[in-house]
């Protein structure tokens, strides 16, 4: 036999594309149309329908950059469609090849009912089925001008991230709006054709299956007539009956399709435009599981739930609706789908407590996985959080876009910190989008490593980001592809049937240890600092009005926990700790308002802190210590004067100017405290930091150096760092002024004063305070950079044979060597409170309030000796998506801490994130809560959720190591309990001497629920 292939393959192409697809519609007439500009902001369904509205034309221009347009669309059905299956076909001007950010639309009936979105791929409405001739249509659509900030691939900055530079120009040019005839037995042809040639397409040149195919697919387009493509199409179809019923394989790999509209809760659009997507996808999921019973889709993030309860009450009735069948399936358990490596770890926590409360509330579920598939990495504390808030799977899929090394699983045992194991998932179709193409399912069977141990994977299929979700497309392809000779299978159900199928095919899998480390993407650590900084300071406010409150509660008969105000306060922290937010990956619209949530959240919890002071009563000023940990230290009193003062762990102390073993002394540059002797040096760097105490000399080269890079990475400009940026740097040298501004018994302070690039500054305050070895750097940057990133080295006179990086209730090892390419991988890194590096007796930490990435390199010294750099990435200039990413004013603190333990680098990352407070009060409240032992540090300090009275104590160990010690209580202790995260008893706890006994492993996490007497 001749190979005809290619005659055959381009022949299937054509006469699908242009005969079959363009038939599908076997007949149209057009709306008649109305439009009515909304001015500003969206507006309320009643608004829109009593408003006026102007003839529109089909081909005319419309929608402003994040414009909506309501238009009024009423048609007829012809009386000779009577019996047929009637849809309303409406295309706003899509463009590009992006189903995802651009012209969206909601469909409402003239009650304000919301039918059915509008989206690039799911351009339908349903209207009848079978039609009554003569039937009258009348919609009001909502249309959403969001620009595709995506086009061109980020090839250039652009000023549509927000309304303010976006302009007015229309950016859409409507193409149709009519009532069709749906001609199902061509619609079918369509897809039966579509879902044969792309298995063709895929199968090898020598594969029997392959040629099969294509010559049935041959014979069937001689039966095509081309002139009467729906009148053929029975007979097209029956011909390629017999290799669309031939089974798959007994060994054929199995793809559990699960259905999924990945909704960024805010990226390329505002939070007020994901509100609305959330409509409209919904809607469509909702249709859709009307049409096809088999349907399971699963939709993750609590806080659209919310949104669509608060604002769509007709398709939250919908949801629930779907619920209740079993094809809406809520899971993940988290408030969003946040960053996987930034919050902090009792934010993590709150995440779950907060998303899996709200789905058991609403539908009585109890989501059992975690539901992460876009963030970027994810810390080794997750299967420890994840199993204490009751889950028992872990999906995501990011991992598929490393840069460097192929992860080596599709399923496995995710290991973390603390040893606790959850079974995992990372699905091989490499897409959280996905459709069922025969390029995606050949995918899916190419890429599986678990070939031999494992025969199955998980899927997620739909159109994401306000593309629409799954569509009966792609609920058509799946009912193809059940049972395919050639394919693997494929099978729609729960996830959780997924997880437990592949969990008894596979109790075995492989174990994966440590951080599942994103090799991409690094530069998020970084970028839009000012979104980091109010994250950081929103988790810290939170747990010191928690404490205080609780305090106040305890002591104070009149005073009233702020239940109410602290949960929604956690709300809005969490929801800004979405994987495209908190990152700093979004448009300049989402960081400003970003920026601005953050400020209302402090000022609030200011608020609710001062009023539970206050609620001990007034006198003379109080010192009070928020962190677990014992303070002795240098602060301001109201005047400014500097005292010396003892606080103990969440505790307080009288106001009293002590005075430490030790004054400083200011001798020119040099600034000495009795434990270290730091010299700066005429250019501002530091010139040497010597530990008295240890005699030793602490920097290998001049410290914190600020170096600026040009920072231009291949793709993906506010996401990225690649490695190239290290080469091309200039060191900031030339400072302007270094001048002594503090001189006093307590302190001393030395202002380093810099002008560099498009007209940048830096102001860096030198700090050395009586009775500590730590050397504070209070940073004001006025940053007009562009592509640049600036780092902050130490080199430390140290070999180090591996960095130690605080994450969630815990901390990471890295290796400072790069002996395989994926420790090469990791140059760039993220840690929160303090990094440390040490030798055998000795060690540095770099203690820090706002940052999160930084890199630890090794070099050896032509004397021999070994240098380890320490070097804090500061501030970012990216250009893409917001082309002002970063600018202006930067206002942090980062220190260094000469012969630093890892106890005492958790003791000073606690300290300078939760600096004293000073306030008037009469009262001296002993602490709610002291542990008395060695590594067991508190958390959190609140009133149990469910208003009992309860005290809810979480803690951890937090050195590495085994730890013993008993929880003390300043109240009566009538029991105590181990409880999960979200407050619910797993076992009692241990009583000794009016106390709790504490026996911790490495890292364990531990929640006890205390009940007053």
């Amino acid at each position: 036999m001749h190979d005809e292939s290619r005659r055959i393959e381009e022949r299937v192409q054509r006469l699908h594309d242009q005969r079959i697809k363009t038939a599908v519609y076997a007949a149209t007439v057009p709306f008649e149309v109305g439009a009515w500009q909304a001015p500003g902001e969206p507006v309320p369904f009643e608004e829109a329908a009593a408003a006026s509205y102007e003839p529109f034309a089909m081909g005319t221009p419309w929608g402003p950059p994040w414009g909506t347009t309501w238009f009024r669309m009423r048609g007829q059905v012809p009386a000779e469609w009577a019996g047929k299956r009637v849809e309303a076909v409406i295309d706003l001007g899509f463009t590009g090849d992006w189903p995802g950010n651009q012209a969206e639309a909601l469909v409402h009936r003239t009650d304000g009912t919301p039918l059915k979105a509008v989206n690039p791929l799911n351009q339908y409405v349903p209207i009848a089925h079978p039609a009554r001739g003569g039937e009258t249509v009348d919609y009001l659509v909502e249309a959403a001008s969001n620009p595709d900030i995506l086009a061109d691939d980020f090839a250039r900055p652009t000023p549509l991230g927000d309304k303010r530079t976006a302009g007015d120009a229309p950016l859409y040019t409507f193409r149709s709006a009519d009532l069709a005839v749906l001609d199902e037995e061509v619609w079918h042809l369509d897809l039966d054709v579509q879902v044969l040639r792309e298995l063709m397409l895929e199968l090898g040149a020598h594969d029997p299956r392959r040629h099969e195919i294509a010559h049935a697919l041959d014979r069937a387009m001689d039966l095509l007539d081309l002139d009467d493509v729906s009148g053929s199409a029975p007979a097209v179809r029956e011909a390629l009956k017999p290799v669309l019923s031939k089974p798959a394989h007994a060994s054929a790999h199995t793809v559990s399709g699960v259905g999924h509209a990945h909704i960024d809760s805010a990226w390329l659009w505002p939070i007020r435009e994901t509100k609305r997507k959330t409509s409209r996808t919904f809607s469509n999921v909702t249709s859709l599981a009307e049409e096809y019973e088999d349907f399971v889709f699963a939709c993750s993030q609590a806080q659209q739930y919310a949104w669509v309860r608060d604002h769509y009450p007709q398709v939250w009735a919908r949801i629930r609706e779907s619920v209740e069948k079993g094809q809406w399936v809520p899971v993940g358990g988290m408030w969003v789908e946040s960053d996987g490596n930034l919050p902090g770890g009792e934010a993590v926590a709150r995440q779950f407590v907060h998303g899996k409360r709200f789905f058991m509330d609403h539908f009585g579920i109890e989501t059992k996985g975690v539901w992460l598939p876009d963030s970027f990495g994810y810390n080794a504390a997750y299967p420890q959080i994840a199993k204490l808030a009751g889950n028992e799977w872990f999906l995501t899929q990011k991992i598929s876009w490393n840069q460097t090394n192929t992860f080596p699983h599709h399923t496995f045992w995710w290991e973390g910190i603390d040893g606790t194991r959850i079974f995992t998932h990372f699905p091989p179709v490499d897409t959280y989008n996905a459709r069922f193409s025969g390029e995606e399912m050949a995918r899916a069977v190419r890429n599986y490593q678990e070939k031999g141990g494992a025969s199955r994977s998980l899927a997620p299929f739909g159109w994401g980001d306000g593309g629409g979700g799954p569509t009966r497309e792609i609920m058509e392809r799946a009912r193809r592809l059940a049972n395919l000779e050639g394919s693997a299978k494929v099978v729609v159900e729960h996830p959780d049937a997924f997880f437990a199928k592949a969990r008894a095919e596979y109790p075995d899998a492989p174990v994966w240890v440590g951080e599942l480390y994103l090799e991409l993407h690094r530069a998020t650590y970084t970028s839009q600092a000012r979104t980091k900084q109010g994250n950081r300071r929103s988790e810290h406010l939170l747990r010191e009005a928690e404490l205080w409150a609780t305090t106040a509660a305890l002591h104070a008969p009149d005073y009233a926990y702020p239940y109410e105000e602290l949960d929604r306060l956690w709300k809005t922290v969490l929801l800004h700790q979405f994987h495209d937010i908190l990152p700093g990956s979004s448009i300049a619209w989402v960081h400003r308002e970003a920026e601005a949530e953050y400020a209302r959240v402090a000022r609030e919890l200011r608020a609710l802190i001062t009023e539970a002071l206050a609620a001990l009563g007034t006198g003379g000023p109080r010192v009070f210590n928020t962190s677990p940990c014992d303070r002795a230290e240098v602060i301001r009193s109201a005047d400014g004067t500097p005292a010396y003062v003892d606080v103990p762990a969440s505790g307080s102390a009288p106001l009293t100017d002590a005075r430490p073993p030790h004054p400083v002394t200011v001798d020119g540059r040099v600034l000495d405290n009795g434990l270290v002797r730091v010299e700066v040096a005429e250019d501002g760097t530091l010139a040497s930091v010597y530990d008295l105490g240890a005699r030793r000399e602490v920097l290998a080269e001049p410290g914190n150096l600020l170096r600026l890079h040009t920072d231009l990475p291949n793709h993906w400009d506010a996401w990225d760092i690649d490695k190239h940026y290290r080469n091309r740097y200039t060191d900031l040298l030339d400072a302007s002024s270094v001048t002594v501004v503090e001189q006093d018994p307590l302190l001393g302070a030395i202002r380093v004063e810099r002008d560099f690039g498009k007209g940048s500054k830096i102001t860096q305050t030198i700090t050395v305070r009586a009775g500590s070895p730590r050397i504070d750097f209070e940073t004001d940057i006025d940053w007009h950079e562009s592509e640049k990133i600036l780092k902050a080295a130490f080199p430390v006179d140290l070999r180090a044979a591996h960095s130690s990086a605080e994450i969630q209730f815990g901390h990471v090892q890295r290796p400072t060597h790069t002996n395989t390419s994926w420790e090469a991988a990791r140059f760039e890194v993220s840690g929160h409170r303090w990094v440390h590096i040490g030798e055998p007796g000795y060690g540095v930490a770099v203690v820090n309030d706002s940052t999160y990435g930084h890199d630890v390199s090794r070099t050896v010294r032509e004397d021999g000796g070994t240098t380890t750099t320490v070097r804090l990435s500061l501030v970012r200039a990216p250009r893409i998506p917001d082309p002002e990413a970063d600018q202006g004013r930067h206002r942090f603190t980062y220190a260094l801490l000469p012969g630093a333990r890892i106890e005492d680098a958790v003791a000073e990352g606690y300290a300078l994130n939760l600096p004293l407070r000073v306030a008037e009060a009469a009262g001296a409240p002993e602490p709610v809560v002291s542990v008395e032992g060695e590594g067991v540090t508190v958390e959190a300090v609140k009133l149990a959720d469910d208003t009992s009275g309860d005290v809810v104590v979480r803690l951890y160990e937090s050195r590495g190591g085994r730890a013993t010690g008993v929880l003390r209580t300043a109240f009566p202790l009538a029991g105590a309990q181990i409880t999960d995260l979200l407050e619910r008893p797993l076992q009692d706890a241990d009583l000794t001497g009016g106390g709790v006994a504490l026996a911790l492993r490495p890292f364990q996490i531990l929640t006890l629920r205390l009940r007053r007497g």
